[in-house]
């Protein structure tokens, strides 16, 4: 039997960028509530498993288009109830947030959404100063507050199991005392029949990727090319296995940047539209915050080399970023105009896919083949009517050729995740 592609829709609105804020057939409307909602119903109509909402922690005004920050989880709440079938993964940092208020407000939303509830565990890279006067922990610090957050969490899910609304188990304290957190317990909202709800994390660093694979059920990983996804999911089953679970235990989803058009020159003419406002230097000014590398005035057909990289322990902004655009240097020895042209420099470390329905298709095919991938999470790019065709015309296609579902078989989240029963 094929296995089908798991397929989820980031709810940003990716494709206000550049010169496309300026078309006012992609702007959010007035009420952001609603033109979230359309998309929610958008997905669900093409049968999707989720939609996904990050989240930031300050005001973050690379998007344009009256791009409105909701909380994400008041979000998903809203959309619970217009909703029937959509899974719908919201997005907490545990950086700044206790798990009894995290465990507590998930827990509620899984009943609210009748057990369609996700969440996303991040641990924050900025934002430090809207919480105290304390810097931004480094990141073993944060994932090592990570792990203890995500054990309380599952902890309290279990204190309060489905099974005692009936009285066929008790609920039960915790009493967590641990580095960064003490908890009672038990959680006062029980389980829901339709078990826990899934974890995401997003992150390919080396740490990143061992905390992936020790909790997650699926990963939105950055993975610019076909063979970073290949040695992704191949590192994630192998470290999976060495946290004692099995190899199929995380789904690797990489984020799809696409933008689709009727022919391949509109979809990368739309392509050059979304990043013409990235000057030469600001593109370079990039490369340094990214990598710590300074390119200096080095033309722009001068190589990149291994040996010119700053050591791998330099701070910078993002250590997934940087990882991913070290090992395309130091495997492609690329012209300065190449690194400047790549995701991670113009503002995206994720696949990106440039084409017709069809090109993109035949990129999604090769990909899943090729083992680098379980699915994907949707980024549109460039336009919103990029996203209805690749909700009413590529996701079809794939249903098409037995790589995605043609209705729902399950009304929750772990169902259209095809995960067990663990409660």
């Amino acid at each position: 039997m094929t296995r089908q592609l798991h397929i989820g829709l980031s709810l940003t609105p990716t494709w206000l960028k550049g010169k496309a804020a300026d078309d006012p057939d992609s702007r959010p409307g007035g009420d952001p509530v609603e033109f979230n909602l359309a998309l929610t119903r958008m997905a669900e109509r093409a049968k999707l498993d989720f939609v996904f909402k990050p989240d930031y922690l300050r005001m973050y005004p690379g998007i344009g288009g009256g791009h409105v920050g909701l909380d994400p989880t008041l979000l998903m709440t809203a959309l619970a109830r217009a909703t029937q079938n959509i899974g719908l993964v919201t997005t907490v940092s545990t950086s700044f947030n206790p798990p009894f208020v995290v465990a507590r407000q998930i827990q509620s939303l899984h009943w609210i959404s009748k057990g369609r509830a996700g969440l996303n565990i991040v641990t924050s890279i900025e934002g430090a100063e809207n919480f105290g006067d304390a810097p931004m922990p480094p990141p073993e610090t944060r994932y090592r507050k990570a792990a203890e957050f995500t054990q309380v969490m599952r902890r309290l899910w279990q204190s309060y199991p489905h099974a005692a609304l009936t009285g066929a188990a008790p609920s039960a304290a915790i009493d967590h005392h641990g580095e960064f957190f003490s908890v009672a317990g038990p959680l006062n909202v029980p389980g829901h029949a339709a078990g826990p709800p899934p974890l995401f994390q997003a992150g390919a660093s080396d740490i990143g990727r061992d905390f992936s694979a020790s909790i997650a059920d699926a990963t939105f990983a950055a993975t610019p090319d076909r063979e970073a996804g290949i040695e992704l999911r191949n590192d994630l089953r192998c470290r999976a296995e060495g946290h004692g679970r099995g190899a199929d235990s995380v789904r690797v989803l990489p984020g799809l940047y696409f933008f689709l058009t009727g022919t391949r020159e509109e979809a990368w003419d739309l392509h050059a539209r979304a990043h013409a406002h990235l000057t030469p230097e600001q593109r370079r000014k990039s490369v340094k915050s990214v990598l710590g590398l300074d390119l200096g005035d080095l033309p722009p057909e001068a190589r990149v080399t291994a040996e010119m990289l700053p050591p791998p322990d330099t701070p910078v902004r993002s250590r997934t970023h940087a990882d991913l655009l070290r090992r395309f240097i130091e495997a492609n020895r690329p012209t300065v105009a190449e690194v400047l042209a790549r995701p991670e420099v113009v503002g995206s470390a994720h696949w990106v896919s440039v084409g017709t329905v069809d090109d993109v298709l035949a990129e999604i095919v090769d990909w899943h083949e090729a083992g680098a991938l379980d699915g994907f999470i949707a980024i549109p790019g460039g336009s919103l009517r990029s996203l209805q065709l690749f909700l009413e015309e590529l996701v079809p296609a794939l249903a098409q050729r037995g790589l995605f579902r043609s209705d729902y078989e399950g009304a929750t989240l772990r169902a259209h995740l095809r995960l067990g029963d663990e409660r």
